[in-house]
């Protein structure tokens, strides 16, 4: 028998939850760079059609590369909070901060796509 399983059970099971996530960040990363869903319009034409340009500067690999570092990050706390489960000694909470810095971040980066649509984003001219 393993020696609290259930608490590595748990362990295992946010640290999927965090894969997952993880995976439809880096998801929608390649569906935003794939399809171009963030170009902008200079007011430059060509012919008399707007010439496009790259509104947000590869937004999409921004994702995909937040989407990496959330699985970096889910497998550091994985391994960390393993060890700790098998510890004799009592542990305090910790890790707070490093769940705030993501959420932040991720706050940051939706509040930017949606104000970037909403005001002056895909095909404005």
């Amino acid at each position: 028998m393993i020696r609290n399983f259930s608490d590595h059970a748990a362990n295992e099971r946010t640290f999927l939850a965090w894969v997952r996530t993880a995976i439809a960040v880096m998801a929608f990363g390649f569906l935003v760079e794939r399809f171009d869903l963030l170009i902008a319009f200079e007011h430059v034409t060509l012919g008399g059609r707007p010439v496009p340009r790259a509104g947000l500067g590869a937004g999409g690999l921004w994702l995909m590369g937040a989407g990496l570092a959330v699985i970096c990050l889910a497998l550091i706390r994985f391994v960390r909070t393993s060890r700790r489960i098998d510890e004799d000694e009592r542990h305090e909470g910790g890790g707070l901060g490093l769940d705030l810095a993501l959420a932040l971040t991720l706050l940051l980066a939706g509040s930017g796509l949606l104000a970037y649509l909403m005001f002056g984003g895909v095909g404005a001219v």
